[in-house]
């Protein structure tokens, strides 16, 4: 039976439209070869001002002008990142929501397991490792130790003279004092505090007997002679405290791996061409002088690693610190 005429070319009408679709379709937001066509939100698990969201914003707003779209800084605050951490793993794998992580990324799901409700490996993928923040042990200026491994000898009475503070339980200058007192063989006494600010005051005060501090802010307090740097986390001295040896010429090689990071991650099944851009982007913002200087004027070393290096960094990263954790006994607070 044959169709009315004009069924027969609404039919054909139908046939061409479908075809011209298929060769000259609009490709949906985040299709192979548009990203991104809308602003992308960077999330960060701290509060506006502290290191980590001022290295995002700066990064942000490089990366903005590469990828030809805004990247908004989006602070979600609590639970030292997790509530930041959990919100990204749960948004749309389309490179329009990321994260700007930190150590804690690793480190709340060591100490929380199962509860943390996130793998740092599994459920994100890596895009690139944006600078590394290394520590510096430090003792009041009047301190009767002159050297780390004269704190380290007196350590090994087994009194628990030695005392370390940290700005809480499981943060990075806690995990690095664990660290030292794992690698030394030696117990050292945990002091948490609610910051860095009281447990670096504690110390001047000479109540507590050495700290793991971010480089940023303590230069001021050396010239003022209320502080000594015993060694410092980083490869080479640095020009800031140029008397002041490195971890390894203190007996403690490879201590610079362990140095505080800052990076991006996307949600697991992120599109390919999505992390490529992004790990571009920042790539480029990490290789400009300005923002080079404006990191390490929050001391803060650039890397700009790959996806993949960072990946291999990031497994490297949580089994030291599991090491760690297991060995001192660190549990959740």
């Amino acid at each position: 039976m044959k169709c009315p005429p004009h069924i027969a070319a609404w039919q054909r009408m139908a046939a061409t439209l479908v075809a011209v679709g298929a060769l000259f379709g609009t490709a949906p937001a985040g299709a192979a070869g548009t990203y991104p066509s809308k602003p992308i939100r960077m999330v960060v698990g701290f509060a506006a001002g502290g290191p980590t969201d001022v290295i995002a914003r700066v990064l942000a707003q490089d990366m903005s002008a590469t990828l030809g779209q805004s990247v908004l800084v989006d602070n979600k605050t609590g639970a030292n990142s997790l509530i930041a951490t959990k919100e990204v793993k749960a948004a749309d794998a389309d490179g329009y929501t990321v994260l700007f992580a930190s150590l804690s990324h690793n480190v709340n799901a060591l100490l929380m397991k199962e509860r943390a409700g996130y793998d740092p490996l599994k459920d994100f993928v890596p895009v690139s490792n944006a600078a590394m923040l290394p520590l510096v042990a430090v003792t009041a200026a009047n301190s009767p130790y002159q050297t780390l491994p004269e704190l380290i000898k007196a350590a090994k009475t087994g009194d628990g003279v030695v005392s370390f503070g940290s700005a809480g339980n499981g943060g990075s200058g806690h995990l690095a004092a664990e660290l030292l007192g794992t690698t030394a063989k030696v117990h050292m006494t945990h002091v948490p505090f609610r910051g860095n600010g009281p447990a670096l005051t504690e110390v001047m005060a000479g109540r507590v007997s050495f700290t793991f501090y971010p480089i940023i802010g303590i230069a001021d307090y050396v010239n003022q002679k209320r502080l000594r740097v015993l060694a410092v986390g980083t490869a080479k001295r640095l020009p800031e405290f140029p008397d002041a040896p490195t971890m390894a010429e203190s007996g403690f090689p490879g201590f610079e791996e362990t140095a505080p990071w800052v990076g991006l991650l996307a949600p697991a099944g992120t599109p390919r061409e999505a992390v490529d851009k992004l790990h571009d982007a920042m790539v480029k913002a990490l290789a400009k002088p300005a923002v080079k200087e404006r990191l390490r004027s929050l001391g803060a070393i650039p890397v700009g690693d790959t996806p993949a290096q960072f990946a291999a960094y990031l497994k490297q990263d949580q089994q030291r610190w599991q090491r760690v954790i297991q060995s001192a006994g660190i549990k959740a607070e």
